[in-house]
């Protein structure tokens, strides 16, 4: 057994995917919505029994290690350790064996050394200790649950420990442990209080660090800078502790304090994260939405949480999130809020407002609108926030709120939202770009059409001759084209003798989890249909992916017109003349 069939015997599909996507069984397979689009009705779809998942919005699928890929904006090599630490597989073995060395692995050890380090440093610093457990009242569980350590004041401790463990100095400068002074290394990290930051599946891959001493013009906070291995615009803190409890709760909280989660977990409200910055990121969003479609920002009471708050509203815009805020006391944190009483804090997490709400709010506080200037202010303010909302009739209601409370009528905020959107519209080569957004909407689309045919060619044979006149050049992938390829020259073939004996057809033993995701559109699209609406309904298809290839080509041809010498124009018109033609024949 390899190292990847060892890590699928060990998880079950839906386990892995269910931490970044809600799933609903339904029937034998489970269902949510795309963490790919921006979908309303769920089309995601997870077999536990054919080991697969398929996205029907975006038209992606294959594997647990596929679905990492895609979620965590890692490669191969990067899914195969996650889900290996999860599955506790040791790689090592089956590394020995192909001689091969994961690069990163050296990387995370270091780190995970590093923070050995400072809980030892940790329960040698008296003052230290008093800080987490009498000033801010950490109990020695939240310590080492959270993983909290010292790092000593001297020059370079952390770096001679890592030295003495056999790690290589240039792999410690990678991951974001040394600086440099007068020209030598040295800790990055000296006399801070250290919390781990931890990727979702618990790795640590950097930290921040807090000042214990007063020092003048020395930073309170400092993180690790961006690493190989750490990107704050996509890391949430926490997040490996409280993602089971936002599935459980059906929200997230984020806060912007690390500490301010500790506290949180600590007095039992788990479904608490923060986020390095001022606003949400789209992957941060993404993440988050994957777990529950509910966010409530804890942000700051004050302007900079204000414009913050506008921000993340405009990142979530075009995402399936209820984007709601939370009011905390001015001037204060949740974790003052916590070491008063714990109370305080639930109460402000449940008494949370829809953002916009929330932003309309604070602005008519900062606006004096019986003064023509402050009415003006105002407007030119809120119709920023308004012309973020995407939605018709969500934005028509709020515009009607607005005119409601300030006395602005609402065809001036209309009009004034219309004149925002027009000047930002107005941006040069923007037709050409959009041309290029609609031919790769366009070539997913194909592809999802081609994979409904082929599915149906798959497990109705008396398709397949009906199909068959297809062209390789309308196929979009390697896998389709293969599974075409064998239909065309197998037309009586039956799909269970296939499936059940997949290694015995060499054309198409290397792609058994596309067979595997065409048995998925079947059983999800028409597994229901007689044979002869099936027999139609793949003459619609071949149909449809004629329509489809021909807007895809010509699309290109005339981005490729622009520029283009009257040599290459003449070669351009006439392939689009050729394909006016093959689009009146409906035969590619």
């Amino acid at each position: 057994m390899d190292a990847v069939s060892d890590i699928k015997a060990r998880l079950n599909i839906e386990d892995v995917i269910g931490e970044y996507v809600r799933l609903k069984r339904t029937g034998r397979s489970y269902k949510g919505l795309s963490p790919f689009t921006s979908e309303k009705t769920p089309s995601f779809v997870v077999s536990p029994e054919k080991n697969i998942w398929h996205d029907f919005s975006s038209g992606k699928g294959g594997d647990m290690f596929s679905f990492i890929m895609e979620v965590e904006s890692v490669d191969f090599k990067g899914a195969l350790e996650l889900l290996a630490r999860k599955a506790g597989v040791d790689l090592d073995k089956y590394q020995a064996n192909s001689g091969q060395k994961q690069s990163k692995d050296p990387l995370y050890k270091i780190l995970e050394d590093a923070t050995h380090f400072y809980q030892k440093s940790l329960l040698k610093n008296k003052k230290a200790l008093d800080y987490l457990s009498k000033q801010r009242k950490f109990s020695k569980q939240t310590i080492i649950d959270f993983l909290i350590g010292y790092s000593p004041a001297g020059g370079r401790e952390l770096i001679d420990y890592l030295m003495s463990k056999n790690h290589k100095m240039i792999d410690i400068v990678k991951v974001g442990l040394v600086s440099k002074y007068n020209n030598e290394n040295q800790d990055m990290f000296r006399g801070r209080i250290m919390l781990p930051l931890a990727d979702s599946f618990g790795r640590v891959i950097g930290f921040t660090a807090r000042l214990l001493d007063d020092k003048p013009n020395a930073p309170k906070y400092i993180n690790t800078p961006s690493t190989i291995l750490y990107d704050k615009s996509r890391h949430v803190y926490g997040l490996h502790l409280a993602k089971q409890e936002i599935k459980k709760q059906g929200f997230s909280v984020v806060v912007e304090g690390n500490l301010d989660v500790v506290s949180s977990h600590q007095v039992g409200i788990k479904n608490v994260v923060a986020i390095a910055g001022t606003a949400l990121t789209k992957y941060q969003t993404k993440i988050l939405a994957g777990l529950s479609e509910n966010i409530r920002l804890g942000f700051d009471q004050d302007r900079a949480g204000l414009k913050a708050a506008e921000r993340s509203l405009e990142v979530v815009a075009d995402q399936s999130v209820n984007l709601c805020m939370i009011t905390v006391p001015k001037g204060q944190d949740p974790d003052e809020l916590i070491q008063k009483d714990p109370k305080l804090w639930r109460e402000a997490i449940d008494n949370y407002d829809y953002a916009i709400d929330w932003i309309i709010k604070k602005y008519m506080q900062d606006f004096d609108l019986s003064s023509p200037i402050g009415k003006k202010n105002f407007g030119a303010s809120i119709t920023d926030v308004l012309k973020k909302i995407k939605d018709p009739i969500e934005q028509e209601h709020y515009i009607n709120v607005v005119s409601e409370h300030s006395g602005i009528s609402s065809s001036a905020l209309g009009a004034r939202i219309a004149q925002i959107s027009q000047s930002e519209n107005v941006r040069p080569l923007k037709s050409v770009k959009n041309k290029a957004e609609d031919n790769n909407k366009l070539n997913i689309e194909i592809k999802k059409s081609i994979d409904q045919i082929l599915a149906i060619m798959f497990f109705v044979p008396t398709t397949r001759q009906l199909a068959c006149d297809l062209t390789p050049d309308a196929l979009k992938t390697a896998e389709q084209k293969a599974v075409f390829d064998f239909l065309r020259t197998n037309l009586t073939a039956k799909p269970a003798q296939v499936i059940s004996n997949l290694t015995d057809y060499k054309e198409l033993s290397e792609f058994e989890n596309y067979v595997k995701i065409l048995a998925v559109n079947f059983e999800e699209l028409f597994q229901d249909i007689e044979t002869l609406e099936l027999q139609y309904e793949a003459q619609r298809l071949k149909n449809k992916i004629v329509e489809q290839y021909v807007r895809a080509k010509k699309l290109t041809i005339s981005i490729e017109l622009k520029g283009a010498d009257p040599k290459k124009e003449r070669t351009l018109l006439e392939q689009s003349g050729k394909l006016d033609k093959m689009l009146k024949s409906k035969k590619v």
